[in-house]
Parts: structure tokens; sequence; C-alpha cells
């Protein structure tokens, strides 16, 4: 529940932060609430992609990302996540959200969630995504030039091979599924 009173003070806050290009970090201020731990009393893993999403969310209102999906009547989808961990945060700490879009292929969109504490990098989730209108999957770089951005910046090497991993993994359940829903390990 805590989340969504997250989101929703996000929301509310935003009517006085500016608009931003769609290169520009995007930086959220957040504290520790007890809900957002687990038994080692530190943020549960898990929580971390949640809180992602609220980043995430700062990041398309105010890139303009979400005016263009409206204007295609297309919808944000979540393919894959992916976190790297390096250093706790615990009870009542603040830290920051600083989301950006890393760039864009054929299909998905690659979006960074930096957890910064005192400067300091203490998490990041990578969310491969795309946008699904009524005809199917939106081209990202459609929707990204009504964000004023032509070209997508390089990807990184372990990005792209992270990506063509998830697409591995795609594959991998589709043949599955075909197979006649085998289940791994029975």
């Amino acid at each position: 529940m805590n989340l969504w009173f997250r989101l929703i003070f996000m929301l509310l806050r935003r009517p006085w932060r500016r608009p931003v290009d769609g290169l520009a970090v995007t930086v959220i201020p957040m504290r520790v609430w007890p809900l957002d731990l687990d038994l080692n009393r530190h943020v549960t893993n898990g929580r971390y992609f949640t809180l992602a999403d609220v980043g995430r969310m700062d990041y398309v209102l105010r890139s303009g990302a979400f005016r263009a999906a409206l204007r295609h009547r297309a919808r944000p989808i979540v393919g894959d996540v992916w976190g790297k961990f390096r250093r706790e945060l615990k009870l009542f700490e603040r830290f920051e959200i600083h989301t950006r879009l890393l760039g864009w292929d054929d299909k998905w969109s690659f979006i960074e969630h930096r957890f910064v504490k005192d400067e300091r990098t203490v998490g990041v989730v990578i969310m491969r995504g795309l946008f699904r209108g009524p005809k199917g999957n939106l081209a990202p770089a459609e929707l990204i030039a009504e964000m004023g951005l032509q070209h997508s910046p390089p990807l990184p090497e372990w990005l792209a091979r992270w990506s063509a991993s998830c697409d591995e993994l795609s594959a991998g359940l589709r043949d599955e599924e075909q197979a006649g829903g085998a289940v791994a390990g029975r």
C-alpha cells in the first residue's frame, strides 16, 4: 500500500517539476520505510523493482513519452527487468532514484534506474519495455521521435548481450509452450 502513497506523492509534486529532455536524468528523492524491509532489515530485492516503477512513471510523464503514447493509444509493457545490488539501504535512510533512457532498438526501449545514497550507487535496475497500441507494438523510434529524439545513443555491449539473452529465453519458453507446455525439471 505504501507504494500507492509514493506514486500519489510523486504525482502531486509533478506540476512543480519541469519537463525534461528525453535523454535527461530524472531524480526523485525517497526514504526507506518499514514495509520496504526484509528479514535482514534492509530493502528487499523485490522492492527495488517496484520502486523503479515509480521512478519510471516520473520519467515517462516528464519526458513527454506519456503524451506520445496517448496519441497512439499505446500502453507501456515491461518485457524484462534485471537488477544489481551493491550496498544496503536500511530503515529511514534517504536515497534517490535516478532514471534515464539508455537507448532503443527496433523493438525495445531500455531504461536505467540507479538507486543513489550519499552520491554512491547502491543498486541498479535495468528495464526493457515497449509500447503496445491497438495495431500491435509501436516501434520505439516512432514514439521517441515525438519526444524530440532521432537516433538512439549506442547501446553498451553488456546491454546488447543482456537483451539477446532475454530474447533467447523467450524463444525457449515459446518452444516449450509449443511442445505441450513442458516445465523444466519435471
